[in-house]
């Protein structure tokens, strides 16, 4: 199995609208794990992690979020894997 682990920064109309928690529900549909978080400057962070289909599945969903979300871009860096999660939840 190959596997993949991403950092992403959400930017757009993210927070307030439900995007963390449509997150959860959407990695877990992927069978992807890690975490989401608010930032200060109004973005959403992600860090994901799975088999790599499974991934960029849930990079697919990123790019639009839930339907009161307006993603205008996705900044993508590709971190080592850890394989630590075991599931995902939101990072305060």
């Amino acid at each position: 199995m190959k596997t993949k682990s991403l950092k992403i920064k959400v930017h757009g109309k993210v927070q307030g609208v439900g995007f963390r928690y449509s997150t959860i529900q959407a990695a877990v549909r992927f069978g992807v794990t890690g975490w989401v978080r608010n930032e200060w400057d109004g973005t959403v962070q992600i860090y994901c992690e799975g088999e790599a289909a499974s991934v960029d599945n849930f990079i697919r969903w990123c790019r639009k979020g839930p339907s009161m979300a307006y993603v205008t871009s996705l900044d993508i860096d590709s971190v080592p894997y850890k394989g630590v999660y075991d599931g995902f939840k939101i990072d305060f």
